[in-house]
C-alpha cells in the first residue's frame, strides 16, 4: 500500500469455497478449508490488507462417526449462524440465468497476534426475496 496522499488503497481479495475458522463453526470439511483458515490467520498476523470471501452453507457439512467395525456414519451439523457471524446491512443483486439473485453478507473477523483484523465475508442467498430454489443455493 502506498503512503502517498490521494493514493488508492489496495487489498488482497482471497476467495475460497470453504474456510476453517472455529471447530464449532461448520464452514469447512477438510484440507482446503484448513489451508484457507491458516492463510487468513497468517495475513492477520502479518498485517496484510486482505479480505476473504466464501459462501455461507447452513447445511451440507456433517460430523463423521466411526464404529468399532470401522464403518462410517454421518450426522448433520446444525448451527446458529448469528452465534458466530455478524450480518451486514448491505445487499447485492447478481444476475443468474435470466433472473436476479439477492445476496446478504455475514462478517467474521480473524484477529492476528497483534490485533490486526482480516474480515471474512460469507455470502448468503437465504432471503425471502429469492425463490426457494435460489435460497437453497447456499444451503438454507
Amino acid at each position: 500500500m502506498s503512503t502517498q496522499p490521494n493514493s488508492v488503497k489496495r487489498f488482497i481479495a482471497y476467495f475460497s469455497m470453504e474456510i476453517a475458522l472455529e471447530n464449532a463453526m461448520p464452514s469447512y470439511s477438510g484440507g482446503l478449508g484448513v489451508l484457507a483458515g491458516d492463510t487468513i490467520r497468517a495475513a492477520a498476523d502479518l498485517h496484510l490488507p486482505m479480505v476473504a470471501v466464501s459462501l455461507l452453507y447452513r447445511k451440507g457439512y456433517f460430523t463423521q462417526r466411526l464404529a468399532e467395525d470401522g464403518s462410517q456414519t454421518e450426522e448433520p451439523v446444525d448451527w446458529r449462524v448469528d452465534d458466530f457471524l455478524t450480518e451486514e446491512p448491505a445487499r447485492a443483486s447478481v444476475p443468474i440465468e435470466n433472473r436476479r439473485l439477492e445476496l446478504r453478507c455475514w462478517r467474521y473477523s480473524v484477529k492476528g497476534v497483534h490485533g490486526f483484523e482480516v474480515p471474512v465475508y460469507f455470502l448468503d442467498a437465504d432471503l425471502l426475496s429469492n425463490s426457494d430454489f435460489d435460497r437453497n443455493l447456499t444451503g438454507s
